[in-house]
């Protein structure tokens, strides 16, 4: 029964990271690239050393992700490179294939093509992380970031941090208008992940986490992920044990963040999300308890 169970698992991470890379290399080479746009991430970056260089983007980005690999091996662990090694190799495969076919989905039309790229990537961004991938990307180059060279920062601010970058720099290489549908590719990503993720309408999660690791999962929170906690004592009903429960408020790609370090130091552990509706109070994307509400 436990063998059947893990062949399912591993037959549904399959799918979803194979359909979420397709879906991804589809956006870049089809519409992100023809069209000239720009968006964040390693993606971004490959996009504009290829207008540099003139060295193909799939290339670039593929070299990208090895080195990502390497510096994540040799400065987070072994740990942290297993979980993005499947991606790092797989998805640059695909990017390759789809690039050799030369498809143009949309051409001659930025703001459609900003759209449909943002909605597209973003739905195969969400199905890969959705299954506990990494995507070895900005992400990783913002752990190692915050770990030796910012640990005052948050892991989400240095993401829009290496994000406002890009985009910063797209508007140099190419133009200011380049620039802006970078920003507006953003953040239909963003929010189409956030979909995928979490369904429709919550911009905030709270997330709910009973572990025999307490202790370090609250450091990571408070001081990578710079979010407030509470903790309080539970009762299991089967096991009439006392533990401790672990709850803050953040953003769901926070709470992606979150959930792949619980699952690297406590495996055993119990996490729930749920969404939120609205948060009133301080802290980063809260609503002010004193804000007067329009007429």
């Amino acid at each position: 029964m436990v063998r059947k169970e893990s062949n399912k698992k591993m037959t549904l991470d399959f799918l979803f990271l194979t359909s979420g890379s397709i879906l991804l290399a589809f956006a870049i080479s089809s519409i992100l690239n023809p069209n000239e746009l720009v968006t964040g991430g390693i993606t971004g970056i490959s996009v504009i050393f290829d207008r540099l260089t003139g060295i193909s983007y799939t290339y670039i980005y593929y070299v990208l992700s090895l080195l990502i690999l390497i510096s994540a091996r040799m400065l987070l662990g072994k740990g942290e490179a297993i979980k993005i090694i499947l991606l790092s190799t797989l998805f640059p495969l695909i990017l390759i294939l789809f690039e050799g076919l030369n498809f143009d989905f949309i051409e001659n039309d930025m703001m459609l093509a900003s759209i449909y790229y943002g909605t597209i990537a973003g739905v195969g961004c969400g199905l890969i992380l959705k299954r506990g991938f990494s995507m070895g990307g900005t992400d990783t180059i913002a752990k190692i970031l915050h770990r030796k060279v910012f640990p005052f920062m948050s892991l989400s601010q240095i993401l829009l941090v290496i994000d406002l970058i890009i985009i910063i720099l797209s508007a140099f290489i190419y133009d200011r208008r380049v620039a802006l549908y970078a920003i507006l590719t953003r953040v239909v990503f963003m929010k189409a992940i956030d979909t995928i993720l979490f369904g429709f309408g919550s911009k905030k999660v709270k997330i709910e986490i009973i572990s025999d690791e307490n202790e370090i999962i609250q450091d990571y929170i408070l001081n990578s992920i710079k979010r407030g906690i509470s903790a309080y004592e539970i009762k299991g009903g089967y096991t009439n044990m006392s533990k401790q429960k672990i709850t803050s408020i953040c953003s769901p790609r926070e709470s992606m963040l979150i959930k792949r370090f619980i699952a690297n130091n406590d495996p055993n552990a119990f996490v729930d999300v749920l969404p939120v509706i609205s948060v009133w109070g301080k802290g980063i994307g809260f609503d002010s308890l004193t804000e007067e509400e329009g007429a």
